[in-house]
C-alpha cells in the first residue's frame, strides 16, 4: 500500500494545538509555562501530551533547565524547523479566506501582501496552477 503523504503529515502535526505549538516554537526554544501562556487556551495536559507526541515524531526536542524539580525547556528540531513554510501558506490562507488581508504576510519593504507560488528550480520556471497536469508525486 502506497504512503499518503498528507495523511502521514496530518497524523504528525495536523491537529488545531500541535500546530500553534510549532509555530511558538518557531520563535526560539520555550518552557512550558511560555508556551501555555502564548498558546492561548490550552490546558496543560493538553500541552504536556502535544510536546510528548510531538518529540516521539522527531519535531521538538526538550532541553532539561532544572533536575529538582525536574523542567525543560522546548525547541523544534530541524525537522520541525522545516515546518515554517508549510505554517506560513497555512496562516496565508487562513488570513485570505477568514482574516482578511490585514492578517496576511507582507512585504516589509513595500507593504504589498505576499503571494505564494509553485516554482520549479531546475528549469527556472513558476507553475501558474497548482492542479495543473505539471505537478506530480513521484
Amino acid at each position: 500500500m502506497a504512503v499518503n503523504p498528507l495523511a502521514e503529515a496530518a497524523g504528525s502535526v495536523g491537529d488545531r494545538w500541535t500546530l500553534q505549538v510549532i509555530a511558538a516554537l518557531l520563535e526560539g526554544p520555550k518552557r512550558f509555562n511560555e508556551l501555555a501562556d502564548e498558546v492561548e487556551g490550552i490546558a496543560p495536559t493538553v500541552l504536556s501530551q502535544r510536546l510528548k507526541h510531538l518529540e516521539r515524531e522527531g519535531v521538538v526536542v526538550s532541553n532539561p533547565y532544572t533536575q529538582r524539580p525536574p523542567r525543560f525547556s522546548y525547541d523544534l528540531s530541524a525537522a520541525g524547523r522545516d515546518l515554517a513554510g508549510a505554517l506560513r501558506l497555512l496562516t496565508q490562507w487562513g488570513a485570505a479566506h477568514h482574516g482578511g488581508d490585514a492578517d496576511a504576510l507582507h512585504h516589509a519593504t513595500c507593504g504589498t501582501p505576499l503571494e505564494t507560488r509553485w516554482y520549479c528550480p531546475t528549469c527556472d520556471d513558476p507553475v501558474a496552477d497548482p492542479n495543473a497536469e505539471e505537478l506530480a508525486y513521484l
